[in-house]
């Protein structure tokens, strides 16, 4: 797989990309090592770099994260950021037979890692914290592509799709939330530095 043209058909042709996907021959482990964990530093070091090298100013004021501690959150944020896929491909897997389904965990898979494109590649736009913005509206674009790819790799029935992908939305923000709330604990605290 070509991860250049994949994340460029994905993001402008998905119905036709998610055939061609269904019948790839891949691991879980090959998803993640040559396609996930590339894609996922594009946020988290975007991140880095906006927040704790450059900066950004609120009301007339400049501040940034200090460099240790925004280098812990650019590691534990990408770490995170694969565990969550992993945990959507999981409850993809676990809610499809309540929705009629076919359970496949390497299909869950593979909605949930190429549904993450949108928001991995707009994470670009983290270095100017200013724009981060674009980067939530490029995810809201990749729940588009998810909720094309279940009928077609999960064979989900269409009178179905959107009650399952209604729930698999509710059950992964609850489990961000989560997520988030255990990232936060683990951060390091301290002032944010002004020049």
């Amino acid at each position: 797989m070509n991860l250049v043209e994949r994340v460029k058909n994905i993001m402008l042709r998905p119905s036709q990309t998610w055939a061609v996907v269904k019948d790839e021959e891949t691991t879980i482990r090959e998803l993640f090592v040559s396609y996930a964990a590339i894609l996922a530093i594009i946020p988290a070091a975007s991140a880095f770099i906006g927040m704790s090298l450059i900066g950004t100013s609120m009301m007339g004021i400049h501040f940034r994260i200090p460099f240790v501690s925004g280098l812990v959150h650019m590691i534990l944020s990408y770490i995170l950021s694969l565990v969550g896929v992993y945990v959507v491909a999981f409850i993809i897997d676990a809610l499809a037979p309540s929705f009629n389904s076919r359970k496949d965990i390497l299909s869950a898979a593979k909605v949930a890692v190429f549904s993450f494109t949108p928001a991995w590649v707009a994470g670009i736009f983290m270095i100017i914290p200013m724009l981060g913005i674009l980067t939530v509206l490029a995810s809201l674009y990749g729940l588009y592509i998810l909720y094309v790819g279940l009928p077609v790799l999960m064979d989900t029935p269409r009178e179905k799709t959107l009650g399952y992908f209604v729930v698999i939305i509710i059950v992964s923000i609850v489990v961000s939330i989560i997520i988030n709330v255990l990232a936060r604990l683990a951060l390091p605290s301290g002032p944010m530095m002004m020049p």
